[in-house]
């Protein structure tokens, strides 16, 4: 089987997509990129390589099947089975690492209280997750395994006593980067197993069925008659020159091929913005890039999640809620921050902050866009960014004010528009 990989190696997210000699997506993967490049290439590869094998899994059985089940609420639910068995591995991971630290580094007079605390919230943090993943309400914009862990470690830590408090929350930042930096060989067809029998519902004919083709699967080679790699951070990749290209080749490409009558692009990524002017191929005419500052980026609004405590999932939501935007004069990431805590210290609402962040992130993105040259209809949004509900809001508003009414494009794949590209051109390169 012919197959072709795309690697984005940016620098919040690194992404891999694996297209068929049909062109067609069979598997995404994606990972938050560490300090290891390395590392988060290799993980964001194997993700699409496990999503490419239940892709061929659901093609074999949705072929034999005679209607007595419903196998995308089956695959559905083993997917979220599956990476919780993925997490349960890096919790144990971490935990053990928190205790080395507690072990060498505490003072131990506090050691036997931090232990226990961590005996007590370890049962809670995994019964909280476990029960997140098994009724589908993980989002896929907030999955990583740090994220997820956090989010609930951070509430089930008692936090009555502050130096307590702060010394749980340190162990966890020194704990989580090895950990995230330790490349784990999963066991694909093991992990299967697992997540059937943790769907007690599913009657035997059926998982024997998935039992039956899952070996055959998983003896499918996957490994890409060729590849390329690009994103932020593509030069740090263990690739040949001739397997990198730039990124804003990669997104036009992609954006292409989601959109074919795509003419601008705009890719908001997690430290650059780039305005992209494409022809009817998918080939760049002209761009403008800023990379000077992270202030319209990924990196901003992950600054100010963390000035407002949040997470980034959390900020476009909360700014749809917003009454109107709060003025926002600042296009540096410092001080916007210290206008939103001047605005929150006034008594201003963080809707109505957060909306007028939002809108300035788009308006300089415009302003970017004007100099490539304008938007022209197809407009299509990619890169991270255009998952956050607001970004896409204020895009949409701005192009209908300085543009008038045209044919924006927002799809939720958005985010892998550069592997996809990469994954194009290697593909284009064979044929």
């Amino acid at each position: 089987m012919k197959v072709y990989l795309g690697i984005d190696l940016g620098s919040t997210t690194s992404k891999a997509v694996i297209l068929d000699e049909n062109d067609h997506i069979i598997g995404r993967g994606i990972t938050n990129t560490r300090a290891n490049y390395e590392v988060a290439a290799e993980i964001a590869r194997m993700e699409a390589e496990f999503n490419s094998k239940f892709t061929l899994l659901d093609r074999e059985l949705q072929s034999q099947e005679n209607g007595t089940v419903n196998w995308d609420d089956v695959f559905l639910r083993l997917n979220h089975r599956f990476h919780y068995l993925q997490f349960e591995i890096r919790f144990r991971q971490l935990m053990e690492e928190m205790n080395r630290i507690v072990e060498e580094e505490v003072d131990p007079s506090q050691q036997d209280l931090i232990r226990s605390i961590f005996s007590r919230v370890s049962s809670t943090i995994n019964d909280t997750v476990r029960e997140r993943y098994f009724s589908g309400k993980i989002s896929i914009s907030s999955e990583f395994f740090r994220d997820v862990f956090s989010s609930v470690y951070l509430d089930a830590i008692p936090s009555d006593d502050k130096d307590i408090y702060d010394r749980l929350v340190a162990i966890y930042d020194r704990a989580i980067t090895p950990v995230e930096n330790t490349l784990i060989s999963f066991q694909f067809v093991e992990l299967v197993a697992e997540a059937l029998e943790l769907m007690q519902d599913l009657d035997q004919l059926h998982r024997d069925t998935i039992l039956n083709q899952l070996e055959n699967v998983d003896a499918i080679s996957l490994e890409p008659t060729d590849y390329i790699g690009t994103g932020y951070g593509r030069q740090l990749l263990p690739f040949d020159e001739k397997h990198i290209k730039s990124e804003i080749l990669c997104h036009a490409m992609g954006a292409h091929h989601f959109f074919p009558k795509t003419r601008t692009v705009l890719d908001i990524g997690g430290q650059d913005t780039k305005a992209i002017q494409v022809d009817e191929h998918g080939l760049v005419t002209s761009f403008q890039m800023n990379d000077r500052c992270a202030a319209g980026c990924g990196r901003y609004l992950g600054y100010i999640a963390d000035e407002m405590n949040i997470s980034v999932g959390e900020l476009g939501p909360l700014a749809m809620g917003a009454e109107y935007e709060s003025n926002i004069c600042s296009t540096c990431t410092v001080f916007a921050g210290a206008e939103l805590r001047e605005y929150l210290n006034l008594g201003e609402k963080k809707e109505n902050i957060l909306a007028g962040l939002h809108k300035a992130i788009v308006q300089r993105a415009f302003a970017l866009l004007a100099r490539s040259g304008g938007v022209r209809n197809e407009f299509t949004f990619t890169g991270g960014v255009a998952r956050n509900v607001a970004v896409v809001k204020y895009v949409k508003a701005l192009t209908i004010a300085n543009y008038g009414e045209l044919t924006i494009n927002s799809h939720w794949d958005s985010i892998f528009m550069g592997a996809l590209g990469a994954a194009i051109f290697s593909a284009r390169r064979l044929s």
